[in-house]
């Protein structure tokens, strides 16, 4: 094995978990793929003579590279991503290990829509220390603070994500129950049962792109969700639902005439849906990689 090939080697023993690392920073599947490339060519560039660590030392430059893009967006004044609905993840077996470094200790699409408001760095801090464990005084210089500066910045993102993301319930036998619940109410448009299954503050979102004048559409509370019975009834009955893991937790993919329609997740807690998040976007929709339903 020459050196390119121990390297590359080397890499991919890294590249599921530094995809996790991309996807929670960015939200984006091609823009995590692109930001583990950048790191692949920074580490061809570097060699790994001087790297103690490689996991911690590609995990903090992915870091930095997803900083960077997070940066450029707001400097380009480009929409922001809580505009839009976060890429999915969407499974029924997972056996791709990529796939499965994906949606382990899952980021539901509900939690990465408040991650999207949160400043870069602040956003940095809470994925690499919360979510993956990396120590502050590797964060630091990444967002160039002190450790005890990247601590508080951590902080303040964990408080506002505490605030705003419910938990999940992790049995996933009560969140299909809740999910089935809500399309047979749909089916049936039965007020009543759909009213039962929804939480006081449900929040519904919507992502329709191009096609959804003003972009994402937000609905909150039972009163505003459930008042979309009709609408929920339309879609019930005049798609084909199966159920999928959308981000870990019980989804659907909705289909009419054999064609992908909308991926929605929905997020249960205490055996209540408490989010809805409705992927609707025909172009968004095409790039997504769908399991195969005849496998």
């Amino acid at each position: 094995m020459n050196e390119r090939d121990f390297l590359t080697e080397r890499f991919e023993e890294h590249r599921a978990h530094l995809r996790a690392v991309a996807y929670r920073m960015l939200g984006s599947l091609a823009e995590a793929d692109d930001a583990v490339q950048e790191a692949w060519l920074r580490l061809a560039r570097t060699g790994t003579g001087d790297i103690g660590n490689l996991g911690g030392w590609l995990t903090t430059v992915v870091g930095r590279i997803c900083l960077d893009m997070l940066r450029s967006r707001t400097q380009r004044r480009e929409d922001p991503l809580e505009s839009r609905l976060p890429d999915p993840v969407v499974s029924e077996q997972v056996t791709d290990p990529e796939h499965q470094a994906l949606i382990t200790d899952s980021v539901g699409l509900a939690l990465l829509v408040v991650l999207e408001s949160l400043n870069p760095p602040e956003r940095l801090a809470f994925v690499l220390h919360d979510m993956f464990g990396l120590p502050f005084e590797e964060i630091a210089p990444v967002v160039d603070r002190t450790p005890a500066a990247a601590r508080k910045l951590a902080s303040r993102a964990r408080q506002r994500v505490r605030g705003a993301a419910p938990e999940p319930d992790p049995d996933p036998v009560a969140q299909r129950r809740a999910v089935d619940a809500f399309l047979t109410a749909a089916r049936d448009g039965d007020f009543d049962a759909l009213v039962a299954v929804l939480h006081p503050e449900v929040v519904l979102r919507a992502d329709g792109g191009k096609a959804l004048p003003g972009g994402m559409r937000v609905l909150r509370g039972i009163e505003s969700v459930a008042g979309q019975a009709a609408t929920f009834q339309r879609m019930a009955t005049t798609s084909t639902s199966r159920p999928a893991l959308v981000n870990g937790t019980a989804g659907l993919i909705n289909t009419v005439d054999g064609e992908l329609f909308s991926v929605i997740s929905f997020t249960v807690s205490g055996e209540k849906i408490v989010a809805i998040d409705i992927l609707s976007d025909p172009e968004r929709l095409l790039a997504l990689p769908l399991p195969d339903p005849t496998l």
